[in-house]
């Protein structure tokens, strides 16, 4: 198997302006994150390698925050997660997958986890 690169931000929150039914839409909701890329890693890592040879960790959680689309209502957090790997697929090339876990954090009763993890490859 060839190495890989795997960086992640986990379990941050975000309000998403997303949900079908009347008393979810028209207000934002909270989300629990959880992104992950895959990348082809560097053969060696040592103490002076810079940041360009990797990733910032912190454009995994700008493409689950900021780079929503502002007044946008996604119906379903499939679709949320699906424009977070796209962004990510866009920033980076060297991107080669991308993992976005939800959780919608409103409709929990019980403190269970309610949500979806969805995968996707670089389509080339």
């Amino acid at each position: 198997m060839p190495d890989s690169l795997h960086l992640e931000v986990a379990d941050f929150e975000h309000d998403v302006l997303t949900g079908i039914y009347s008393e979810e839409t028209g207000k934002p909701q909270p989300l629990r994150f959880t992104v992950s890329v895959r990348m082809k890693p560097l053969r060696h890592y040592d103490a002076e390698t810079s940041l360009d040879e990797s990733k910032n960790y912190m454009d995994l959680k700008f493409a689950a925050s900021e780079a929503l689309p502002e007044g946008v209502h996604f119906k379903l957090i499939e679709a949320v997660a699906d424009h977070v790997c796209e962004t990510l697929f866009l920033q980076d090339r060297r991107v080669e997958a991308v993992t976005v876990k939800i959780v919608k954090l409103a409709i929990a009763e019980a403190g269970e986890k309610i949500g979806i993890t969805l995968h996707r490859e670089r389509r080339e």
